[in-house]
Parts: C-alpha cells; sequence; structure tokens
C-alpha cells in the first residue's frame, strides 16, 4: 500500500511511469500509452527482422532483444550507441534499434527499458521539467544501491543535483569507444539529502546491467557524503562469517569491510565438491542416515536450496532411501 503522504515511494520503473505518463508528449507518445511485456516485444522485434530479410534461425530476435535491453539499461537512445557497438547482430543492430523505437512510438507503447530512458531523455534536453522535479524530491532515498545500472544512476544523478535557474545541467559523454558501459560524468552543483544503502559484496546482477562502479564511486560523485559501515552481522555463526568475509575479500574492486558477530563461533564450515546434482543429492543422502542412524531427528536436518527445481534430485534420492521429508516454503516438486 502506499504510505500516506508518501505518493513517489516505488522502484525507479514505477516511479518513471508516474513522470512520464505527465510529460509524455516531450518523448513523442500519449499519456495512455501502454508497456509491452517481454512476449509482445520479442513478437513486434520478429516483425522487424522478417521485414528486414534477415535469417531469424541464424540471428534470434530473441538476441536482439538482449542486445537492445542491454543498451537501454546503459541510456543509451539509437544515435548515441558507440562504433564499438556497431557490428551488433551482423551490422544492423542499431538500425533495427531505431526502427523498433519508431513502431513503439506508432503503437502509442514503451517497453520495460524505455521507462527510464525516456525519463532521463526529458531530464536532459527539458531543464524545466527537470527542476520542478528537484523542487519536489527534496530527500531521495535508494535501496539496494549496488544493484543499479548505467540509467537509473543517471535518473538519480540528475534529480539529485541542487536545482538552479540555469540552462539544462552540462553532460558530458565520455567516448563509448573507449570502453563498455562508461558512466557520463555530470557537472554536479551542491548535492542534497540523497541516502543509498547498498552492499557491494552482493552485486550479483551484472548479467541484466547493474554496475557495482555506481556505488563504489558514491563518494567521489557526491562529494563530502558521510559513509556509514554497518559491519554488525545478527544472521550468521562466528565460523560462517569468517569463511565468507576470506573468500570476499579475494575480490577486486571493492569498499572494504570487516563483518563481525556477536554470536558463538559455532561449527565450522565444510566445503565438498560434487561432479554434478545427482551426485550432490546421493553424498546428502548418505550423510543424513548416517546422523539418523547416530540418533539424530529428521526434523532437525535441514536442506537449503536456491530454487525450487534444486529439489527434484533430492526428493527423487529421498523417496528411494524411504527417507520421509516436507518441503517447506513451496509444493514438492512433482506437485
Amino acid at each position: 500500500e502506499v504510505a500516506e503522504g508518501m505518493p513517489w515511494m516505488g522502484t525507479f520503473h514505477s516511479l518513471s511511469v508516474k513522470i512520464l505518463r505527465r510529460h509524455a508528449e516531450l518523448v513523442g507518445l500519449k499519456p495512455n500509452f501502454t508497456i509491452l511485456d517481454t512476449d509482445d516485444q520479442l513478437r513486434l522485434l520478429k516483425q522487424l527482422v522478417l521485414a528486414a530479410n534477415i535469417d531469424e534461425k541464424r540471428w534470434p530476435a530473441r538476441m536482439l532483444a538482449s542486445l537492445i535491453d542491454g543498451w537501454k539499461n546503459r541510456a543509451w537512445t539509437p544515435e548515441k550507441v558507440p562504433s564499438s557497438e556497431a557490428s551488433a547482430y551482423n551490422n544492423r543492430g542499431t538500425e533495427l534499434y531505431a526502427a523498433y523505437q519508431d513502431r513503439l512510438k506508432t503503437l502509442n507503447a514503451t517497453d520495460f527499458g524505455d521507462l527510464l530512458l525516456h525519463c532521463v531523455t526529458i531530464f536532459q534536453t527539458h531543464p524545466d521539467v527537470l527542476q520542478q522535479y528537484q523542487r519536489w524530491f527534496r530527500y531521495i532515498l535508494v535501496d539496494e544501491y549496488q544493484d543499479t545500472n548505467v540509467a537509473q544512476y543517471l535518473w538519480l544523478r540528475l534529480l539529485a543535483q541542487a536545482p538552479s535557474k540555469s540552462t539544462a545541467p552540462a553532460i558530458v559523454q565520455q567516448d563509448g569507444d573507449e570502453a563498455p558501459a562508461q558512466i557520463p560524468s555530470l557537472t554536479v552543483a551542491a548535492p542534497k539529502n540523497i541516502c543509498c544503502v547498498g552492499d557491494d559484496d552482493q552485486s550479483i546482477y551484472g548479467w541484466r546491467g547493474a554496475e557495482v562502479d555506481n556505488i563504489l564511486r558514491f563518494e567521489h560523485d557526491f562529494p563530502g557524503a558521510k559513509v556509514v559501515r554497518l559491519e554488525r552481522n545478527y544472521r550468521s555463526t562466528g565460523h560462517i562469517l569468517a569463511a565468507a568475509s576470506h573468500l570476499i575479500a579475494h575480490n577486486e574492486g571493492r569498499l572494504g569491510k570487516t563483518l563481525r558477530t556477536e554470536d558463538i563461533d559455532g561449527e565450522k564450515v565444510t566445503v565438498t565438491g560434487a561432479w554434478d546434482s545427482e551426485e550432490e543429492a546421493r553424498g546428502i543422502g548418505e550423510e543424513i542416515e548416517q546422523l539418523q542412524r547416530a540418533g539424530e531427528k529428521l526434523n532437525e536436518i535441514a536442506i537449503l536450496v536456491r530454487a525450487s527445481y534444486q529439489m527434484r534430485e533430492f526428493e527423487d534420492r529421498f523417496v528411494t532411501l524411504g527417507l520421509p521429508y516436507r518441503v517447506i516454503g513451496g509444493p514438492r516438486f512433482y506437485e
């Protein structure tokens, strides 16, 4: 539910939809534009690929969709895609990107990536609109900042500048050929009240455009920012925390922190290797049988999985062994 008096609480995309519906005409849309889902987007791209006489089997539309999504995550409109990317999709990627954007405008539609891209475009080209939102958004709080991409970063930086009566904020785009996903540097007035919460060690969404550099360079982007490290861990025992900290310390490009816990050290962590998930299930099944023979209760043994599909091999093995089990947090695999 929307908190009372806080209508501007939401994701980057949900807030961008609100802004875009108010100023849709500035990017060639009507306020009642529709947002395409992945299937609709793919269907439209397939039509464009077919019209361009491209072999869809050799150059799947899904590949083009991924390319365009990556470009939008970097806040690249068709004319801003750097020359280093020009050979993408059999040298036709940027051409089809432009055709795709034109078709979306004709349909009065956007895709998910456009929501941020159009907002950034509006803020960059219409300083009066930007200044209006800068005055409204006097305090900004961002969670999971390590997962932001370049488009989200620009959206935030533009809004976080102090409003002024000058012309549009100066934006210096570095040469796209120098390095992929270069982040533009902005000429920024005194930063306002912005607080970003995140953990550089938990940045796992690079495959979908997240830039961990956004959090690493926060102090550079906002001079004078106060950094508060939350180093006390309430979740893990001492040995688990020590193992995790020692492993992540090998990462390059991190702010660094010393996690501590007031919990007990607990049992030491053991590391085992398995050829595949079936061998893993066999090994764990044997270990559970040994624990059971030693007098351990089955209801004091748990297996944590990251995704439900990983349960299949375990369930198959437990059925074979005749071990009773229950699944918490979802149905059994075969249900």
